[in-house]
C-alpha cells in the first residue's frame, strides 16, 4: 500500500476552441494569424502567459496592450498535452470503485489513479483519451477525478477545455437577474479573482488556464485525504494540537487502520475502525514553544507527520503519510474594542492590505513572495490583510508568514458586489471555503478570518437594497450564516468577522467608528488629509493615498515619450475614477502645483504627498491607542506598472511612501498634534529619557526650548503638553519645532510648505563609489532642508536608495546608501531631478493660488 504522485508538467500545448480539429471554432474570434496556434504551453501558467512566451501578444502591462487584449478573456482555449502511463498502474472501471469490485473485504485491492487538479481558472472541461471526466467552475478550489478506468498503457491523452469566463459568468447573470455592485463587470457570477475583471488598481485582464500544478496520483489501500489541525493553547496554557483527519479507502480496505500523529516530542495514535473514514485528537504539546508576532517575541515552527498504518500482518507497514508545520499559539478578539490578542497580549496591528501580486498569479514565486513580505517587515508592518477582491494565497505565502512573524487577516472572497446565494454557486462558496478554511488552519499566523470587502457597506449605504427585489439575495446568507459555520466547524480557535467596514451588528451603521472597523476614503476622494484628524476609529481596515509608480517603472511601461501629465497612455495606467485631478486636488496648500509641462514635479510633489498624507493618518491614529488599536494601510503591493495606493510598485521598488510607512510604523515615534507631543512606545519596554523641544528658525537659531523628564510604559502612549511658546508662534512662518527622545526625532512645521519662508535650498553633497554596485552620498545642509530624497532608479533601474524624505537643520547630515546601481557619472546622484527637496519645489511649480 503506497502513494505516488506524478506531475504533469510537460508536453502541454495551447489553441482555441474545444480543440477536437478544424471545425472546432471559438465562438469569439481570436485576433491571431491563421496557423499561429497550437503553441506550447507552461502549466501552472494562463493563455495570456502562454501567447506572449510564444511571441503572439505584446507584453501586457506596457503602454495601452490592456484593452487590445481584452479578446483572451472572451475566448474559449484547450490544453492538451500526451503522456505514457505504465501497464501496471491502471486502475479498475469507475463502477468497479464504486461498488468494491469484488475484491476481498481486507486486501488492498489494485492501484487507484487519480487526477488531481491544484488550481483550474476557472470553467474547465477536463476530457482524458477522449471521455469526460468532469467540469470545473472555480477557481479557488482544487479538484479530483478518478482516472484509472481510462488510462490505457502507453500514450494518454489528457484535455483540458475553457470556457470563456465572460461567456459562462454573463449567463449566470441572465440566468440568475443583475445585482448592483461598485463596477460594471460580472465577477460576482463566477468563483474567479475577482480584480482579474480590473479594479480601481488594476487592469482588465481575464485569465484562464491550469494555474496551480496538476498530477496523476496512484496508491492502494487508502489514503490521507485530508488533514485539519489547529494549534492553540490549553486553559492551563500548555501547547495543544487539535488534529482531525479524513481517509479514503479503497473498495476493498475495508480493515481497522491507525493515524498516528507526531509533533515536538508529543504523539497520539488514534484507531479508524472498519468501515469509518475520519478521526480526530487533541494532542497537548508540552514541549513545543509559544509561536509570537515580530515585535512580540519568537517565531518556533513544529513539524507535523500524521501516519496512515495498518494494523495487523501485512498490512501492519505505513500506508501514507503527511506533513506539515505549525506553531502554537492563542488568538482573541474583543469586538467592541476590535482588539487582537495573541497568546493574551493585546496587539496594535501596523498593517497592511496584500492584493494579487501579479494579474497572472503563476509567475509569482516563493522568492518574490518573501521579497515582498520582507519589505512589509522592513517597513514595521506586523500585519498583512489578504484582501477579498484577490485569491487565498499559495502556501508558500502563509509558510513565509509564519517564519517572518508577520499576522494575517484573510478575507472570504467577496468584494464591493452584491453576490447571488443561488446553486451552483451556493455549493461552490461552501466547498472553496472548507477546502481554504482547511489548508490554512495549520498557519500561527492567521489570526482572523473575515467574511467579505466592503459588501455590508454597500448594501447598507450604497443604495443596493433599492436596486433588489424583494427577496433577492445578496450575500448576506455567507457572511451571516455559511462562513461563520464553517469556521466554526473547521477553525473554532480563529475569530470570524462577518465584513469589513461592520460595526458588529447587522442593523448598526457599518462605519459606526465606535464598533469594529472602518473604511477612510472620503481622504483621497473628497477631503484633505487633514481630517483624518477627525476622527478617532477603534480600528481602520482600510486607508490610503495615491502616488505614481516609481519613475523607472513608468518609463518601463509607457515609454520616455509618454512621460507627461496629459499623456493617454499614462491616463490607462491610472484606474481610479477622476484620479489624476483627485493626485492635484490632494496637494492641497501642502504643496506646490506643479506646472502641467513639468513631468518630474509631479512625479516628485505627488509621490511626496501621497507619503506624507498616508504618514499623517498612522501617527493621528496610533497616538490615539489603546483605544484605537489597528491601522491597516491601502495598499502594500501592486499587480502592475500604475499610478495607485501602494506603497510597493508593480516592478517591485519602494515609493518614497514605503519609507514614510517605516518611519510611522517604527516601535518608538513621536507625534506632534493639537498642541501636544505624543509619545508612541509600541515596545516590550520601558521608553524613558528628557524630551527635548527647540524652535528653531529656518537659518537654525533658537527661539525657544524645554526640556522635560518623561517615562513611557511598554505598549503605551505618553502624553506630553508643549508649552504655550512653543504651541503657537506668532512668527509660524519662518521657523519649524524639533521633538526628540533619546534619538527618536519628530520634526513639525507651523505652517504648511506652501506659504512657509523656507529659505533657497543649500547644501553640499559628496559621492563616493564603496563596491561594486555602491554608492554613498553624502548631503550636508547649510540651510534648512526639508524631506531630502534620492531616486537612483532614475539612473539605473536596478539602483536602490536606504533611506528618503530626510529632514535637516543647518549643520546636519545625512548619508544615503545607493546600491545595484552601476553609473558612468556617479555625481549626478546629486543634483536634480535624482536629489530633491522640497525648497526646490517652489522653484520648478508654482504656489497654490
Amino acid at each position: 500500500m503506497s502513494r505516488t504522485a506524478t506531475p504533469l508538467t510537460d508536453g502541454w500545448t495551447l489553441s482555441t476552441g474545444d480543440g477536437t480539429g478544424p471545425d472546432a471554432a471559438p465562438r469569439h474570434q481570436v485576433p491571431l494569424p491563421e496557423g499561429a496556434l497550437p503553441v506550447p504551453a507552461t502549466v501552472p501558467g494562463c493563455v495570456h502567459t502562454d501567447l506572449l512566451a510564444a511571441g503572439l501578444i505584446p507584453e501586457p502591462y506596457e503602454g495601452d496592450n490592456e484593452t487590445r487584449l481584452d479578446w483572451i478573456g472572451r475566448g474559449d482555449w484547450t490544453y492538451t498535452t500526451t503522456f505514457d502511463h505504465p501497464a501496471d498502474s491502471t486502475g479498475p472501471r469507475d463502477d468497479d470503485r464504486a461498488a468494491g469490485g469484488g475484491e476481498p473485504a481486507d486486501g488492498a485491492g489494485p492501484p487507484r489513479t487519480d487526477l488531481v487538479f491544484h488550481g483550474l481558472d476557472t470553467v474547465a472541461t477536463i476530457v482524458l483519451n477522449g471521455t469526460e471526466l468532469g467540469r470545473t467552475a472555480n477557481q479557488h478550489r482544487s479538484y479530483r477525478f478518478p482516472a484509472g478506468a481510462l488510462l490505457r498503457p502507453g500514450a494518454n491523452t489528457l484535455t483540458v477545455r475553457f470556457t470563456s469566463p465572460y461567456a459562462y459568468a454573463e449567463e449566470q447573470r441572465e440566468r440568475i437577474g443583475a445585482l448592483p455592485g461598485a463596477y460594471d463587470e460580472p465577477y460576482p457570477y463566477l468563483r474567479k479573482m475577482a480584480c482579474n475583471f480590473g479594479w480601481d488598481w488594476g487592469p482588465t485582464l481575464v485569465t484562464s488556464g491550469i494555474w496551480r500544478p496538476v498530477e496523476l496520483e496512484t496508491w492502494s489501500g487508502a489514503r490521507i485525504a485530508d488533514v485539519r489541525l489547529t494549534p492553540d493553547l490549553a486553559e492551563d496554557g500548555v501547547p495543544v494540537l487539535r488534529a482531525a483527519f479524513e481517509l479514503e479507502r479503497a473498495p476493498g480496505a475495508a480493515g481497522p487502520f491507525e493515524v498516528v500523529v507526531e509533533v515536538a516530542g508529543a504523539r497520539a495514535t488514534v484507531l479508524v475502525p472498519r468501515g469509518q473514514s475520519a478521526g480526530d485528537v487533541d494532542l497537548p504539546v508540552p514541549d513545543a514553544r509559544l509561536w509570537w508576532p515580530r515585535g512580540y517575541g519568537e517565531q518556533p515552527l513544529h513539524d507535523v507527520t500524521v501516519t496512515l498504518r495498518g494494523t495487523g500482518g501485512d498490512e501492519a507497514a505505513d500506508v501514507d503519510t503527511w506533513h506539515g508545520r505549525t506553531g502554537f499559539r492563542s488568538v482573541s478578539l474583543d469586538p467592541d474594542a476590535f482588539r487582537i490578542s495573541v497568546n493574551g497580549e493585546p496587539v496594535f496591528a501596523r498593517g497592511v492590505n496584500w492584493i494579487p501580486d501579479d494579474c497572472f498569479p503563476a509567475r509569482v514565486t516563493r522568492e518574490r513572495l518573501s521579497e515582498r513580505l520582507d519589505q512589509a517587515v522592513a517597513a514595521g508592518v506586523n500585519l498583512v490583510r489578504v484582501w477579498g477582491g484577490g485569491l487565498y494565497e499559495s502556501d508558500d505565502f502563509y509558510a513565509l508568514a509564519d517564519e517572518k512573524g508577520l499576522l494575517i487577516w484573510q478575507d472570504f472572497l467577496f468584494a464591493c458586489a452584491a453576490y447571488p446565494e443561488e446553486q451552483p454557486l451556493y455549493g461552490e462558496v461552501e466547498a472553496e471555503a472548507r477546502e481554504n478554511v482547511t489548508r490554512l488552519a495549520p498557519h500561527p499566523s492567521l489570526v482572523l478570518w473575515c467574511g467579505n470587502n466592503e459588501n455590508i457597506e454597500g448594501h447598507a449605504d450604497w443604495g443596493w437594497q433599492r436596486a433588489l427585489a424583494p427577496g433577492r439575495t445578496w450575500g448576506g446568507g455567507y457572511y451571516h450564516e455559511l462562513l461563520p459555520s464553517v469556521v466554526a466547524e473547521l477553525d473554532p480557535t480563529r475569530p470570524y468577522w462577518p465584513g469589513t467596514p461592520y460595526s458588529g451588528t447587522p442593523d448598526a451603521p457599518p462605519q459606526d467608528p465606535g464598533h469594529g472597523t472602518v473604511h477612510v476614503w472620503d481622504v483621497w476622494n473628497r477631503v484633505d488629509y487633514r481630517a483624518y484628524a477627525d476622527r478617532v476609529p477603534r480600528f481602520v481596515a482600510e486607508f490610503g493615498f495615491q502616488g505614481p509608480a516609481a519613475y523607472a517603472t513608468l518609463r518601463a511601461a509607457v515609454g520616455e515619450a509618454e512621460l507627461r501629465q496629459d499623456s493617454a497612455v499614462l491616463a490607462r495606467h491610472q484606474k481610479a475614477q477622476d484620479g489624476q485631478a483627485k493626485l492635484l486636488r490632494g496637494l492641497g496648500d501642502h504643496l506646490p502645483q506643479p506646472s502641467a509641462d513639468d513631468f518630474d514635479a509631479w512625479h516628485w510633489l505627488t509621490q511626496l504627498n501621497q507619503a506624507r498624507a498616508v504618514a499623517f493618518g498612522i501617527g493621528h491614529f496610533r497616538s490615539h491607542a489603546p483605544y484605537c488599536m489597528g491601522t491597516v494601510v491601502w495598499q502594500l503591493n501592486d499587480c502592475w506598472p500604475v499610478v495607485s495606493w501602494s506603497a510597493v510598485d508593480g516592478a517591485g521598488r519602494r515609493k518614497p511612501l514605503w519609507y514614510a510607512v517605516r518611519a510611522a510604523y517604527a516601535d518608538r515615534v513621536l507625534v506632534v498634534r493639537d498642541g501636544a507631543v505624543h509619545a508612541v512606545n509600541d515596545s516590550p519596554e520601558e521608553w524613558a529619557g528628557t524630551l527635548r523641544l527647540t524652535t528653531r528658525a529656518f537659518d537654525g537659531a533658537v527661539l525657544a526650548k524645554e526640556e522635560q523628564r518623561v517615562r513611557v510604559t511598554a505598549r503605551s502612549v505618553g502624553h506630553v503638553d508643549l508649552p504655550s511658546e512653543l504651541a503657537e508662534r506668532n512668527d509660524p512662518l519662518s521657523c519649524f519645532l524639533t521633538a526628540e527622545l533619546t534619538g527618536t526625532r519628530a520634526i513639525h512645521l507651523y505652517a504648511e510648505d506652501t506659504v512657509a519662508e523656507l529659505p533657497e535650498a543649500r547644501y553640499a553633497a559628496d559621492v563616493a563609489r564603496t563596491g561594486p554596485g555602491a554608492y554613498t552620498v553624502r548631503v550636508t545642509a547649510e540651510t534648512f532642508v526639508r524631506d531630502l530624497a534620492l531616486f537612483p532608479d532614475r539612473l539605473d533601474p536596478a539602483a536602490e536608495v536606504d533611506d528618503m524624505l530626510v529632514t535637516l537643520a543647518p549643520g546636519e547630515s545625512a548619508v544615503f546608501r545607493v546600491t545595484g546601481a552601476e553609473l558612468g557619472d556617479p555625481a549626478a546622484l546629486t543634483s536634480a531631478p535624482v536629489l530633491r527637496c522640497v525648497n526646490e519645489a517652489p522653484r520648478t511649480a508654482g504656489k497654490n493660488a
